[in-house]
């Protein structure tokens, strides 16, 4: 024999393997820049707007983020979620545009211009007010703009050309009318209250601009002396305050106790002393000189509550233990303090009205010698202290609210920077009140304290979350300014006169639940808010919770801020009656001027020209204040939804806010108010919220502990694609992860899914649906169960987007590509495909399913790989358009078909053990794959209606028979290999001959 008649043919040049031009490297770094560009070119905004006009509404309102720097991933992940809520509408079919915004007044911008003022050694205060408006303006316009294309990047579909800022003068005017629609309505007032208040920055804050930091503290325990009481043994006694904020003390107006407590005299007299005659003159010198009552010649009684009397005792003896006695030592501390004992009986803290004493500073005359009354406090507590509260009406809300209900008014001896103003008669002039130098225990306030032998103790070693800002960084404290405010429980009779169960029955169509009787006649804004706090959606539920609390226990709104770059307070103020002046008239003329001049047409030098003719411009002083960039952003549902001629796709409330969980204090919640003072309702019908993203070991990230992750270096590195699949996989409602090793695993999810879209592609290449698709009925039953998995995965993609769950709708398709199609369906028709007549009708029917495959998943695709999806479509479609105009139709009702699901759900068991016996063969080099491997399994195990050809088929063995035992086998099969399938069947002679479907096609198609 020749060695011509040995040699088998090779026939690989006859199998139908798949063709695509698709990448298996997706270059997405080089790539989506080019795509972002051509969506821009083509303006795929507008035509996505335009397909979907006249369908249902979808209305989202985007909140603003200040712009101030780079986006960070924190935006990556908020506007990848904002992009998916209106991607998934839009794939639904319904009109959901996306108009995005931009707050760009307030502190932080100004504080960044002040930041360059200063490395320039430039005051600001001398700058012309003009003059550094504009340079706000230019610098938030900056990073709009960076920002703007870095989220381009990102691949977030909106507005672009047409977003909103808070700066535009249509805007600063609608922020202006909502503004004066409260003065018309009264509900506005100007007064005097303890707000968190910036040394540093000298300003006002607000509580979202608050965070809170653990800090050091010096803690002090003070002695007032007792001058009057109606309990005879009080006169004479010291009461002590314990307080970790010493600089309040110069503020000191009263004394609170609580009516419930009970309180004891600790006394502290020459008799308890027990020091031994060798020391004695020492140790009373140095017990003298520190102020302290352990001297012999020392005799006082403290009053404390009975149930702090010992940590008292504990902090005196600390405080007595750290003097310096020199040679002689410390005396013996445990006999100093003889404890309350049952001779000194409790005294009832209701007994404690008509208590007078006078500050530790009397001397010093004038406000220090005013008597300071003891006031009772519902506030105070047992939890730590003395049980005895000292009262700064300047610097605490409970403090502020007691005195003032007893006559006791602020004095404002705290300036702006944190300085005691300089006629103040105690360290006038001095502070910063911040510094914990200042309020050390050796520093001015305790020096004087303890010169004046009223310091007990003091010690800075008090652990405690005290309030920072969150721009500066530095301590806030509260204290007392002249700030204009919206009440919370004032009722708004301009209001419709309808009951809170009534609004929520009409906006709810639910149970009536509200007590009628207890929100008769008009509701307050307090109620109107908690009430559409029950009626809004919240996603996840425990937002409603967070949200609820805040608004139920908030103190009134203050809207005004004392810095420069805002919108003013467009108000007058009679001088000699405080009144506000509310006229239409006047309000619409500078309603107008800002629409046309934005806030530079309100000055404190220009804006009396409003009064012209009508008003003695005398009688008026202009607010110089501006407002709270809250409610700038609080009104953007008023200047975005309601302008029509901006935007007029758009309509009033909106579907859905989303932001992130601490927007329940700060836009979820001035949004909620402001709409509720002015609309009677909440502005939105649900509330996203997502959690933070910490690093890969769950902390916090901090540039100073280099734990941060740039989103333009992901999108550099990986693409914008990955950053948008790991923003979407994550359980985004909780706190949750990112990391180098994180995102090398979704760039592997990543990787399969984009295996799965060029498999579809090269299988479909050259399919046309309208001449070779094969109909439902004549599909073999593995395809009809492929469409109805499809079905399934269509059901949760739909309820996914119905529960904004897109963790849930990632995961199912990312389990759906890998499992149901590349491990299963896609492994077993690779021989159909590839061997099978092009004409016969069972290879049809998988390119068919693949064909529908691939409709829906590049849908399913697309919301969250924007670029990669269109890359797909593309790829199969270049002439049709882009991938983001598609709507994701129904489903043909046939395909879903449980039972069959369940059928196959028993097969895929069974194919599991039967893959987990031959992998051992295969490890042991028995069989080479599972071509060659003959399967025995239980006959108890085989579903109703499969053939053992069947069955060899989908688990892609040589053959399969049924036994009577347990366990699945595995031998090697004795037959021979087609030379063109490689399947090893009995009508094969010899290896490398043809099968006869193998021969049928090469004499049929191939000759």
């Amino acid at each position: 024999m020749s060695e011509a008649d040995t040699t088998k043919r090779d026939y690989r040049d006859t199998v139908f393997l798949p063709k695509t031009d698709f990448p298996m490297k997706a270059g997405l770094p080089q790539k989506e820049p080019g795509i972002a560009a051509r969506w821009e070119a083509e303006r795929l905004y507008e035509q996505l707007r335009d397909a979907r006009r006249g369908r249902p509404k979808f209305m989202y309102h985007d909140g603003p983020p200040y712009a101030n720097g780079d986006m960070h991933i924190g935006h990556a992940l908020n506007h990848t979620i904002k992009d998916m809520v209106c991607r998934t509408q839009n794939l639904l079919g319904k009109d959901a545009p996306y108009v995005p915004g931009w707050d760009c007044h307030g502190l932080p911008i100004e504080w960044k211009v002040e930041e360059q003022y200063r490395k320039a050694k430039k005051n600001k205060d001398e700058v012309p007010l003009l003059e550094f408006r504009a340079e706000c303006r230019a610098y938030a316009q900056h990073w709009v703009d960076v920002q703007r294309g870095q989220l381009k990047r990102l691949g977030v579909m909106a507005d672009w050309d047409n977003p909103y800022l808070t700066m535009q003068p249509e805007s600063e005017a609608t922020i202006v009318a909502e503004l004066l629609k409260f003065a018309e309505s009264g509900q506005l007032y100007r007064g005097a209250k303890p707000v968190m208040w910036s040394p540093v920055e000298k300003t006002a804050l607000a509580e979202a601009e608050v965070e809170y930091e653990d800090i050091i503290s010096t803690q002090i325990d003070v002695a007032f002396e007792i001058t009057q009481s109606p309990i005879p043994e009080l006169v004479g006694a010291h009461a002590v305050i314990w307080t970790t904020t010493p600089w309040t003390i110069p503020v000191n107006q009263a004394l609170a106790y609580g009516p419930d407590i009970e309180y004891v005299l600790l006394s502290v007299t020459a008799d308890t002393v027990g020091v031994g005659a060798k020391g004695d003159r020492r140790v009373n010198e140095v017990l003298a000189a520190a102020g302290l009552p352990f001297h012999t010649n020392a005799s006082s009684k403290f009053l404390v509550a009975k149930e702090l009397a010992t940590a008292f005792a504990d902090r005196l003896n600390k405080a007595a233990k750290a003097l310096d006695y020199g040679e002689v030592g410390p005396p013996s501390l445990q006999e100093y303090i003889d404890p309350w004992v049952e001779r000194d009986a409790s005294i009832a803290g209701s007994k404690l009205a008509g208590t007078i004493a006078r500050h530790p500073m009397h001397h010093l005359g004038g406000f220090f010698a005013e008597p300071r009354p003891f006031l009772p406090g519902d506030f105070v507590t047992t939890d730590s202290g003395t049980g005895l509260v000292h009262m700064a009406p300047d610097h605490g809300e409970d403090d502020f609210d007691l005195c003032k209900a007893h006559g006791l008014n602020p004095k404002f001896a705290v300036e702006g920077d944190g300085k005691y103003r300089e006629d103040w008669g105690w360290l006038g002039g001095q502070g910063s009140v911040i510094n914990p130098k200042f309020n050390a225990p050796d520093g001015p306030i305790c020096a004087d304290l303890r010169e004046a032998g009223a310091l007990l103790a003091a010690s800075a070693d008090y652990k405690h979350s005290y309030p920072h800002s969150w721009r500066s960084k530095a301590k806030v404290i509260y204290r007392c300014t002249p700030q204009w405010f919206v009440p919370m429980d004032k009722p708004l009779a301009h209001l419709p006169a309808i009951s809170l169960a009534e609004q929520r029955w009409e906006n709810e169509g639910g149970d009536d639940t509200i007590d009628e009787e207890a929100t008769a006649g008009s509701p307050t804004l307090r109620e109107i808010a908690l009430a559409e706090i029950e009626r809004v959606q919240f996603t996840p539920e425990k937002g409603r919770n967070r949200i609820g609390s805040m608004v139920s226990g908030r103190p009134d709104w203050v809207l005004s801020r004392q810095r420069a770059w805002g919108v003013p307070i467009t108000l007058f103020v009679n001088r000699q009656t405080g009144d506000y002046l509310v006229d239409p008239e006047v309000n619409a003329a500078i309603v107008a001027a800002v629409r046309a001049e934005g806030m530079d047409a309100w000055t404190p030098d220009t804006a009396h020209r409003f009064l012209a003719g009508k008003y003695d411009a005398a009688e008026w002083e202009p607010v110089s204040d501006i407002l709270d960039v809250w409610f700038d952003s609080g009104c953007s549902h008023a200047y975005v939804l309601e302008d029509k001629e901006r935007w007029p796709d758009l309509s009033w409330p909106a579907d859905i806010y989303v932001e992130g969980s601490d927007q329940h204090r700060g836009w979820f919640q001035s949004s909620l108010l402001e709409s509720c003072a002015t609309r009677g309702r909440a502005p939105y019908d649900r509330i996203l919220t997502h959690g933070f993203t910490m690093d890969a070991k769950g902390m916090k990230m901090s540039k100073s502990l280099g734990n941060t992750i740039d989103p333009i270096k992901v999108m550099e590195t990986f693409g914008a694609d990955i950053i948008r699949l790991w923003a979407l996989s994550v359980d985004f409602t909780e706190d949750h992860r990112i990391g180098d090793e994180i995102l090398k695993g979704v760039a592997d999810q990543y990787r399969k899914l984009r295996n799965t879209f060029r498999y579809l592609l090269g299988a479909l290449d050259g399919f046309d649906f309208d001449t070779e698709a094969v109909g439902y009925a004549e599909m073999p039953e593995l395809e009809r169960y492929v469409l109805a998995r499809l079905a399934q995965l269509d059901a949760t993609v739909r309820a996914s987007i119905d529960t904004y769950d897109f963790n849930e709708y990632v995961r199912a398709l990312i389990e759906f590509c890998n499992e149901d199609l590349s491990a299963f369906y896609f492994d077993i028709r690779k021989d159909r495909l590839y061997c099978d007549d092009p004409a016969g009708i069972e290879r049809r029917a998988t390119r068919t399913v693949l064909d529908v495959l691939f409709q829906a998943l590049v849908r399913y695709a697309a919301p969250v790989l924007v670029f990669t999806a269109e890359e797909v479509w593309a790829t199969r479609f270049p002439d049709r358009g882009s991938v983001h105009l598609l709507e994701m139709h129904p489903l043909p009702g046939e395909f879903a078909n449980e039972a069959l699901v369940a059928r196959y759900a028993a097969l895929l068991a069974l194919r599991e053990r039967v893959t987990e016996a031959v992998e051992p063969l295969r490890r042991e080099k028995v069989v080479r794959s599972s071509l060659e491997a003959e399967v025995t399994v239980p006959a108890d195990a085989v579903p109703e209606g499969f053939s053992d050809e069947t069955l060899a088929e989908l688990f892609i063995t040589a053959t399969v028979r049924r036994g009577d035992g347990d366990e699945v086998t595995v031998t090697r099969t004795q037959d021979h290999k087609c030379g063109r399938c490689w399947r090893l069947l009995p009508e094969v002679a010899e290896d490398g001959d043809l099968c006869a479907r193998c021969a049928d096609v090469i004499e049929g198609v191939l000759a």
